[in-house]
């Protein structure tokens, strides 16, 4: 609890601090100085920092995300629709993701020094150099333009399905899992290369273990206890960082929200994906730890 107050307090202060300001985005350069000070009083921007702030969090304890500066809409249904739609570009994306990446680490892992292995460090290496408005860049180039195969927007109508048109979700899952499945990957093979020469290792096929049982028993138990948290922080990167990809092929999801938001210092919404994030954040990494600690068994019984 304490956390989510604290975290709360540093949005606040940081939404406070954003150039520009809430009265002139809405009305435009050309408003005078009496509508914008008319329109300041309205929304309760003239109001004493902490009595904004205290408004603001109370509110949040009792459901109320706020409304947005833009249209007066409430902040809870101008988000609706975003959230599942990130959500889903999201959880496509990991469906994809955790298992080519625990799949092609382990196999890299196994046959560290040999050919595959070699290959697949490269590839990877080179993924993870690239950006992913390079990435996305690159394959609307290829696969929008040259060959025409897939839409270079992913366009979403308010209230539909976005896997009702799973043409317009390849390219931006396409770059997201470039991305994340590259940096999945190195971390799984360097957790299964490194317990493949460990002692406990070394004991079980000396006591006569088959291989199958002691990478099935010792070596994924122990590797994949620590991609665990990075699995972790790739979701969160895919629900609180797809910004670039979202905005790159116009989907309309939190991270395009979010773009949107702070170009029209549409303060309240701003504030409401932050404390989203955050909150999932939070949620996350508490899932994580549990997760680690049912795969080490002796996590439990450490003070």
């Amino acid at each position: 609890m304490v956390l989510v107050v604290l975290v709360s307090m540093l949005v606040f202060a940081a939404t406070q601090v954003l150039p520009g300001d809430a009265a002139s985005a809405i009305l435009g350069r050309g408003a005078t100085p009496q509508a914008k000070a008319l329109l300041r009083e309205e929304l309760g921007l003239n109001k004493p920092i902490p009595q904004q702030y205290w408004n603001w969090a109370s509110g949040l304890l009792h459901g109320d995300l706020g409304t947005t500066l833009a249209s007066g809409q409430p902040v809870a249904q101008f988000l609706s629709d975003r959230v599942v739609n990130t959500l889903v570009l999201a959880g496509v994306t990991l469906v994809l993701m955790i298992p080519l990446s625990l799949l092609l680490g382990v196999w890299a892992g196994i046959r560290r020094g040999r050919a595959s292995d070699h290959v697949i460090s490269g590839l990877t290496l080179g993924a993870i150099a690239l950006p992913e408005f390079v990435v996305a860049t690159l394959l609307v180039a290829l696969f929008a333009v040259t060959w025409q195969w897939l839409p270079a927007i992913s366009v979403v109508p308010p209230g539909a399905n976005p896997l009702a048109d799973p043409a317009s979700l390849m390219l931006p899952v396409a770059t997201l899992l470039l991305v994340s499945l590259a940096f999945n990957i190195r971390m799984v093979r360097a957790g299964v290369a490194e317990a493949m020469s460990s002692d406990y290792v070394r004991m079980a096929r000396l006591n006569g273990i088959p291989e199958g049982r002691v990478i099935r028993h010792h070596v994924l138990r122990n590797a994949l206890a620590p991609t665990v948290q990075v699995i972790a922080l790739t979701v969160l990167w895919l629900v609180g960082g797809v910004v670039v990809v979202e905005t790159v092929f116009a989907y309309p999801g939190m991270g395009q929200a979010l773009v949107q938001s702070v170009s029209g210092r549409d303060i309240p919404v701003v504030q409401a994906i932050a404390m989203l994030v955050a909150a999932l954040y939070i949620v996350i990494n508490v899932i994580a730890d549990v997760v680690v600690v049912l795969l080490i068994p002796k996590l439990r019984t450490q003070a």
